[in-house]
């Protein structure tokens, strides 16, 4: 059985690697879509998304759900 000070400690773990999934997501996504922005520079993303381009919109739900099985598969 675990003492209190072991379940602490694997709690502080747990956190710690919650925090850095978190940080490695957020940047991992905003560095997808800034490369994106900079690869497509003769099309304005988020007017088009504004306006109904549902194509662009799927775009950008891959590249988050790509980062985050990239993310995943890291930790």
């Amino acid at each position: 059985m675990l003492s209190i000070g072991d379940t602490f400690v694997l709690y502080l773990r747990t956190i710690g690697w919650a925090l850095a999934v978190s940080v490695g997501f957020s940047l991992g996504t905003a560095l997808a879509v800034w490369l994106f922005g900079i690869i497509s520079v003769d099309i304005d993303e988020w007017a088009e998304i504004k306006n109904g381009n549902y194509g662009v919109a799927a775009i950008f739900v891959a590249l988050i759900v790509m980062i985050g099985l990239l993310v995943m598969s890291v930790v």
